[in-house]
């Protein structure tokens, strides 16, 4: 059987820079000499790491009218986006020796839908416990932004539900990512800097977790 593969998240605001930073690691990983030989790199992202998570994305960001979902729905469809996305994609591949590479995770649920929304933290623990089956990231890494910063980069962009939902709501997100990041162990980047500086600390990083134990899942 093969080793575990790695299971490796950026969380974040919008606008840090993830997606960016997750395209350098999708062409540096593969070549890195990190990697076990015959060992792949998926890179997914959460909502819409499916086929099923696909469609909830879409009802979750941009509902139609008035279709969109209330607090609590709105945490029930992450959490069966969730739950899928592990079951059908993240486990299978790390069963098989693979990397995993996700563009959030659990800990963007409670940061947006437990601090920003007040919905109780606990239920979220428990509902990330029930759709993940205890599959936690060998190395969260948050890229950290002042709120400023992110309305800055996004510009005149079109806002999706979550983004549009005002500044003191994504205020208490970016506290609860703060205080998340400092409770779980995660690795906490200045994402203000250049990307190639961004990149460099994110190598690093990854390269020292392969001197320690893959987490259990």
């Amino acid at each position: 059987m093969a080793e575990r593969g790695r299971f490796l998240v950026l969380e974040g605001i919008d606008g840090c820079g993830k997606t960016t930073q997750i395209e350098q690691l999708r062409r540096w990983l593969p070549h890195s000499g990190l990697m076990p030989a015959g060992a792949e790199l998926l890179v997914t992202r959460e909502p819409g790491g499916t086929p099923l998570g696909q469609a909830l994305r879409q009802q979750l960001l941009h509902p139609p009218g008035e279709a969109a979902p209330c607090s609590t729905a709105e945490l029930l469809l992450y959490a069966a986006d969730r739950a899928q996305h592990v079951q059908e994609r993240v486990r299978p591949a790390l069963q098989a020796g693979h990397w995993v590479l996700c563009d959030r995770f659990s800990g963007s649920t409670a940061a947006y839908q437990g601090y920003g929304r007040g919905l109780s933290l606990e239920l979220i623990d428990q509902l990330t416990l029930v759709a993940t089956g205890g599959l936690q990231p060998d190395l969260t890494v948050l890229l950290e932004i002042p709120l400023e910063e992110s309305l800055r980069r996004r510009g005149h962009r079109t806002a999706d539900r979550i983004e549009a939902a005002g500044e003191a709501f994504l205020a208490r997100v970016c506290a609860g990512f703060a205080a998340l990041a400092a409770q779980g162990g995660w690795r906490r980047l200045d994402a203000c800097r250049r990307p190639d500086a961004v990149t460099a600390d994110l190598q690093a990083a990854i390269t020292a977790l392969v001197a320690a134990p893959p987490g259990q899942g």
